[in-house]
């Protein structure tokens, strides 16, 4: 298939499984116990809790098995099933339909809110909804993401909405700007993955921690950010740093820019915007894991069983 477009531009690449072939294919709970199954226990099903493989299938209970290791359950013995520690366990929901949020979460660019959920699921409480899509997105934390390398764009956002356009209680009483709002920082790899989190503070401590973290100090060719203060040391610590003028209008200065980063804090704020209207600071760190996942593996297409196997 030709992956090009005009200009030589790459088209989206297509998932492997669309939403009829899903709902075909996945349409009953033993078609989702098995993938679950398969997907978890590649080698053989073994004990949740002690990795065990020497576990025994319960004949009266399909898709449950128990532990006898005597570390484990003892004589008794440790009865577990194909959902037990996933985001599906204590749950009565049908796989299939977790399934089909999942599909929905992880093809929409810009998000999917609990609510268009709860519409499309017939859920019997919003809360319901809610919960299962906040679930999916614990799941979507990328936690073994390696380092960024090669040349990177470091730069930091605020989330929240502006002042003057705040009910008058809602307002602080003085500063407009970055007042009221939460902090984000990130960095992305032209050549890789872009990684973001919420912080108290942009700080030049705070930076240089996040650029620590994030990046392979042995293979980093470029860091470029913007004249923010809090990336001025960088270079003075042993880092490649150079820095475009944003207050100056200068955005692009060969390869200096932060444009890559940009169009990312933009469709993460018009997904918040158009999607979710209002995020709160508690929940911001799983909604910025949505934004991350979904964004570095914008090429996979097998997005959505990556998901279920990390679920």
């Amino acid at each position: 298939m030709d992956t090009k477009g005009e200009a030589g531009k790459a088209l989206c690449t297509q998932p492997n499984i669309t939403l009829a072939e899903l709902m075909r294919t996945f349409r009953d709970e033993a078609a989702c116990k098995t993938l679950l199954r398969d997907m978890r226990w590649p080698d053989g099903v073994e004990c949740p809790r002690c990795k065990s493989k020497k576990v025994y299938l319960l004949a009266s209970k399909p898709w449950h098995w128990v532990c006898k290791n005597k570390d484990c359950g003892g004589r008794n013995g440790y009865r577990f099933s194909v959902i037990t520690k996933t985001i599906f366990e204590n749950t009565n929901y049908p796989l299939a339909t977790w399934f089909q949020v999942i599909y929905l979460m992880t093809q929409s660019k810009k998000g999917i809110s609990a609510l268009q959920i709860h519409r499309q699921i017939g859920s019997g409480d919003y809360r319901t909804a809610w919960y299962m899509v906040m679930r999916i997105r614990a799941a979507m934390k990328d936690e073994g993401l390696a380092k960024l390398l090669g040349t990177i764009e470091v730069d930091e956002t605020f989330i929240g909405g502006k002042r003057g356009k705040m009910h008058k209680a809602k307002r602080d009483a003085v500063g407009w700007g970055q007042r009221g709002k939460i902090p984000v920082i990130g960095a992305i790899s032209r050549k890789g993955n872009l990684v973001c989190q919420m912080v108290e503070e942009v700080s030049a401590n705070q930076a240089e921690r996040f650029i620590r973290k994030v990046v392979d100090t042995d293979k980093v060719e470029l860091i470029a950010t913007d004249e923010g203060g809090e990336f001025r040391r960088l270079k003075g610590i042993g880092y490649p740093h150079e820095t475009v003028d944003h207050k100056s209008e200068e955005y692009v200065r060969g390869v200096v820019h932060t444009q890559n980063l940009d169009n990312f804090w933009s469709m993460l704020k018009r997904g918040i915007i158009g999607t979710y209207h209002k995020v709160s600071k508690k929940y911001l760190p799983l909604y910025l894991a949505e934004f991350q996942y979904r964004y570095n593996n914008r090429n996979n297409p097998n997005i959505f069983f990556d998901v279920i196997a990390g679920c």
